[in-house]
């Protein structure tokens, strides 16, 4: 097969391990960086050009695309789609999986288990938000923030409601959820390829730290889950319509909760925590799977 990886950065651990794995396999790879791609969008013949090439005889277009570049990323993605590449995940899905609001309104519709969340747009709904989600303590998550950044605990009532309007007067778009106390600062990141959790890990905070990012100083360690947790994080991908996701879960008295769905899951931690061949896995998967002209947006609508 002929492979693209779209990534900024051929460097990065990801990358490499899916160009290393897929020329293992005897397939073709070349990473190609979005931004450097030119479009040519004509229903005849459309055309992606790159560094003054033109790109064609792609069998599988595997997108590794930043949250920065979601735009033009995808974009590129959706030319790809339209000249009958197969998308590992689909241009629609990604942009759904990093857009927070539309991403949990479709998780909710699909009945899958989350933490309570309120949203608002002015400033004088602050204490009714508050009550929704049942009161301090709250996290308060910019819906643009990636990585645990623009992530704030609020432990008391008059200290939600000052960080809520402050992040309202720069007229930023926020999301209040529940703090799951009994979740300790931990989450679960589940890796999902098709239909199957291939790979699990706990990612702990620091100490007195409630976000567990792995770049926010947590460490990662292997887990068994359950297969309740098994069966939410395979329910919370299919229905983004993402083939290849990380499900980040929280553990609650309630069962559990999903926090996030990554389209662009790193690899690195996962294949260091559980010493699995994750990259692998996913070139297996596109091998079995690849078919051209496959595209249709899976999922729940919207």
């Amino acid at each position: 097969m002929k492979i693209a990886v779209l990534s900024r950065n051929r460097h990065l651990y990801s990358t490499r391990r899916l160009v290393e794995e897929g020329i293992n396999r005897g397939h073709e790879v070349k990473v190609i960086d979005c931004l450097h791609c030119s479009m040519n969008i004509t229903s005849a013949n459309p055309q992606i050009h790159y560094h003054e090439e033109v790109l064609e005889d792609f069998d599988v277009v595997i997108p590794r695309i930043g949250a920065s570049v979601t735009f033009y990323g995808t974009a590129v993605l959706r030319q790809f789609e339209m000249m009958g590449v197969f998308p590992v995940n689909e241009s629609v899905a990604i942009s759904r999986s990093r857009d927070k609001l539309r991403s949990l309104q479709l998780l909710a519709r699909k009945g899958v288990g989350m933490p309570i969340t309120g949203f608002a747009n002015k400033p004088d709904n602050v204490p009714e938000l508050l009550q929704m989600v049942g009161g301090a303590p709250v996290v308060i998550k910019l819906l643009q923030g990636t990585q645990g950044i623009g992530v704030v605990l609020a432990e008391t009532r008059k200290a939600a409601e000052s960080v809520i309007e402050a992040f309202m007067g720069l007229k930023a778009d926020i999301l209040v959820q529940e703090f799951i106390k009994e979740a300790g600062g931990a989450d679960i990141r589940c890796f999902v390829i098709g239909d199957k959790v291939i790979a699990a890990m706990k990612r702990q905070g620091a100490e007195g730290e409630f976000r567990s990012n792995l770049h926010r100083g947590g460490t990662a360690s292997l887990i068994r889950i359950t297969p309740q947790e098994r069966s939410t994080a395979i329910k919370a991908a299919k229905a983004m319509g993402l083939n290849v996701a990380g499900v980040d879960l929280l553990r609650s008295s309630r069962g559990p909760l999903v926090m996030e769905v990554n389209s662009s899951p790193g690899l690195e931690g996962i294949e260091n925590a559980t010493g699995k061949n994750v990259a692998g896995m996913i070139i297996n998967w596109t091998e079995k799977n690849q078919k051209p002209w496959k595209t249709g947006t899976k999922g729940g609508r919207g």
